[in-house]
């Protein structure tokens, strides 16, 4: 682990991730809303700072409000999405500063998809990536789903995508 990314963790206060990698709730929004799909009143709005260390990944996991991830600091990373049915290829965006090569600073994952991503690693063995996540309606674990090593659906990437098989 790199100085700044052990500084980041200590600083920010972040804690392990289910999913992998770090992280810390900043914002649960006072307001509610009731989402149209029957699920219970969520917060308006959340946020959380991720980190995650070259090496880590944060593992295919679907949430059913929408997401948007937005790079802080450190290497790009890879955003790969499919659908909750896993009916087309996974596609991934890379998210970092904006470049040429079509690396942008932020994107959405709408509401259920499969996501998944990991550090883009140059040369360092301690690279990291920090990102913002806000998740809107709010974050609830209730919504949150990993994708279950033993389940149809990573056997379906097993067999369909292998490249992207540890991710799961």
């Amino acid at each position: 682990m790199t100085q700044r990314a052990t500084q980041l963790i200590d600083t920010l206060g972040l804690q392990p991730h289910p999913e992998g990698g770090w992280y810390r709730e900043v914002f649960r929004s006072a307001v509610q809303v009731h989402p149209a799909d029957e699920r219970a009143a969520r917060s308006a709005l959340t946020s959380i700072y991720f980190l995650l260390e070259a090496g880590q990944h944060s593992r295919w996991h679907r949430v059913l409000s929408d997401e948007v991830w937005v790079h802080l600091e450190g290497v790009p990373l890879a955003l790969w999405t499919c659908d909750a049915a896993l009916r087309t290829a996974p596609a991934h965006v890379r998210l970092g500063p904006v470049d040429v090569h079509g690396t942008r600073p932020q994107h959405v994952v709408p509401a259920g998809q499969w996501q998944a991503a990991r550090p883009i690693e140059s040369h360092s063995a301690g690279d990291f990536t920090l990102v913002a996540c806000m998740v809107g309606p709010g974050f609830d674990f209730a919504d949150f789903s990993l994708m279950a090593p033993d389940g149809d659906e990573a056997a379906a990437v097993r067999h369909h995508w292998p490249e992207l098989a540890a991710l799961i």
